[in-house]
């Protein structure tokens, strides 16, 4: 399960609140809510919740989507209701760049990001010279380097830009080689690499 104990029923009061509110603004009782998420854990969190909703007369229509750009493009296009996969900086960074208005109706959760290997058990075993894959967001990038940051391998420009790019770094020892790729794809190039970060959702 994405969330067990208190930690689930505390994620499904927020999620109720949130959808009330969703449901006040653009569906009327006994409507459906349709609502983007990404497949894991957002979908399913969603699936957990759906029945509580129904018996308040919301139908809830999940609808699960691979990228980060569509579910954003799709309730700015007013084919959505809302959407349910993304923190607030990820938020701010679409709406600057694609000149839109998306408001965040509640704070949810945010995903854990992970380093992960096939290679090597630990980080102080990348060799000079490694390849490592990030996620080519502007905010997932960001929280990709300050990992690395925190695990004392580079060095940042800024260390509390959530924004960082590879550029930002000032100080790199091992010499470590950046590709920027589609967050989705990260696990499926863990062989090609020898590190990937990753967020939870799709590791």
């Amino acid at each position: 399960p994405a969330f067990c104990g208190p930690q689930r029923s505390c994620c499904m009061k927020k999620l109720l609140a949130i959808f009330a509110a969703v449901t006040a603004l653009s569906a009327q009782a006994n409507e459906t809510l349709t609502v983007a998420a990404s497949a894991v854990p957002h979908a399913e969190i969603l699936e957990f919740v759906k029945p509580t909703l129904a018996k308040e007369g919301v139908d809830l229509e999940i609808k699960v989507f691979n990228d980060y750009i569509q579910p954003n493009a799709q309730v700015s296009q007013k084919r959505l209701d809302a959407n349910f996969f993304q923190h607030q900086p990820y938020l701010d960074e679409y709406n600057k760049g694609k000149g839109t208005d998306l408001v965040a109706v509640a704070k949810v959760h945010v995903e854990p990001f992970g380093a992960y290997s096939d290679k090597f058990k630990k980080l102080d075993e990348l060799p000079a010279g490694a390849n490592v894959a990030l996620p080519n967001d502007a905010t997932n990038e960001g929280r990709a380097l300050l990992l690395l940051a925190k695990a004392g391998l580079i060095t940042l420009k800024d260390p509390s830009n959530i924004l960082s790019k590879p550029s930002d770094v000032v100080n790199n020892p091992k010499d470590l080689k950046f590709r920027e790729l589609e967050a989705a794809t990260l696990p499926r190039v863990l062989t090609q690499v020898d590190l990937a970060l990753i967020n939870t959702n799709y590791a």
